[in-house]
């Protein structure tokens, strides 16, 4: 995919939005077949672009514009939450809160084919000569780039909890916000829409917050986009498991809580791309793009609101119904002041079953958020030797890895090129605003 034109791909991919466009107003075999010309069409169209981005922009500029891109992912997540809402209860019908966005797909066909300019692979960097490689050797240089391969399992993590609040989120809150003494008869459109509101502000904040803290915060220290990205997934662990806590008690503090998780969350977007794009040769962007969404959105988005569903089941049947029930009892009694009705009484204990059983399983998105927090810390100890053998590969110069150097020496990478490498004695200066001096134990042939 590398070699081909981007522009024509993004075209196709924004067509098969046109024909989901058709199906969502016709009434054919099953929604299965729509989602799935959608799935394929949004699965194209954000591997190839950020690659027509890089191409475009550098450096500074660059991360702008991937944060400017990827601003679109939370606040349109948000948008969704309420302009869907909000047409379904206008219309009377959960239908036509799919039939909404199709029509920003022909807008975007239309933007594409007349205004979007494909350049060179490699243009921005002023290399556009760089031969193509096989798929095959492409994969192979990826998956050796412990930077991409850290990163692409953090971002995994990222995705997992953004797929697990996006589905059970609002579900959960508005099964907790019921058994709070008053709020028996509030509707899960309401707190779909405040959760909808949430999830874009913190996105409107939490993007362009994150591309900027790394733009400052790199200046003085290089490994800064990892870092940013690993503290803020641990930092938003806390938050959101304190708001999960909390819909029985606050709901203030409870959509408080997501707010600053999700932010904190958000940081990860743009940096994460930017990563991608200066650890990975321009010819091989496109391929490392569509092996890190293939990874985070199979292992993330897309199953985690299985598993917390399984697992909220699983929670469900193991669950000790009766203390539970005595729990939830505490709540619904005073709201009923004493009156033994049994349909009111029933359905509250089985919503306060299901709310915690769902608690329990969301749990777990705080746990593999400080796995992902973990795996962006370790992605720091790589970043710079990486970016370094990216820019020198762009340059035209062979790199060689030694990885096994002197620990006596405290030695930790030597990066060098084939007409420089000559001399046994001969030592390089690599490292950015860092000199290391290293030695080489044979010529390059």
């Amino acid at each position: 995919m590398s070699e081909g034109e981007p522009k024509k791909i993004n075209s196709i991919t924004k067509s098969q939005w046109l024909t989901v466009l058709i199906l969502c107003y016709v009434n054919l075999i099953n929604y299965m077949d729509r989602y799935t010309v959608a799935g394929i069409g949004e699965a194209s169209y954000s591997t190839i672009a950020p690659t027509i981005i890089s191409d475009l922009f550098v450096k500074d500029l660059r991360a702008k514009m991937l944060a400017l891109f990827y601003f679109a992912i939370p606040v349109g997540s948000g948008l969704g939450y309420i302009v869907g809402s909000e047409t379904a209860r206008m219309a009377g019908s959960w239908h036509w809160a799919l039939r909404v966005t199709p029509v920003m797909g022909l807008i975007a066909v239309i933007l594409i084919c007349f205004f979007v300019k494909d350049p060179e692979r490699g243009e921005s960097e002023g290399q556009s000569h760089l031969a193509v490689t096989s798929w095959g050797e492409d994969i192979r240089n990826i998956i050796r780039n412990r930077s991409f391969m850290f990163s692409t399992i953090g971002f995994m993590c990222v995705s997992f909890v953004t797929g697990a609040l996006a589905w059970w989120g609002p579900d959960f809150i508005y099964r907790g916000v019921k058994l709070q003494p008053g709020n028996e008869n509030v509707q899960l459109n309401d707190i779909a829409f405040t959760f909808g509101v949430i999830t874009m502000i913190s996105g409107l904040v939490g993007v362009p917050l994150g591309q900027m803290l790394a733009c400052k915060i790199k200046i003085k220290y290089p490994k800064a986009d990892p870092l940013i990205c690993g503290f803020g997934l641990l930092f938003s662990a806390p938050l959101l498991f304190a708001a999960s806590l909390l819909p029985t008690v606050n709901t203030f503090w409870c959509f408080f809580f997501i707010f600053f998780g999700e932010l904190s969350l958000n940081l990860n977007w743009s940096i994460v791309a930017d990563m991608l794009l200066y650890v990975i040769i321009p010819t091989r962007r496109s391929t490392a793009e569509a092996f890190q969404i293939l990874v985070s959105h199979a292992f993330g988005d897309a199953g985690s609101p299985y598993f917390i569903g399984a697992l909220s089941r699983l929670s469900t049947v193991l669950m000790n119904m009766k203390r539970h029930h005595s729990a939830v009892k505490r709540i619904v009694l005073p709201t009923i002041f004493g009156q033994a009705i049994h349909q009111v009484i029933i359905p509250m204990l089985k919503n306060g079953v299901l709310y915690y059983s769902l608690q329990y399983s969301l749990f777990t998105t705080s746990f593999v958020e400080v796995i992902g927090g973990i795996f962006f810390l370790v992605t720091a100890a790589y970043i710079i030797k990486d970016k370094l053998t990216a820019e020198r590969e762009v340059r035209g110069e062979k790199t060689y890895y030694l990885d096994k150097i002197s620990k006596k020496k405290g030695e930790m990478i030597k990066l060098g090129t084939e007409n420089q490498l000559t001399d046994e004695k001969q030592f390089t200066k690599s490292f950015i605003g860092q000199s290391v001096s290293q030695s080489v134990s044979q010529s390059v042939r």
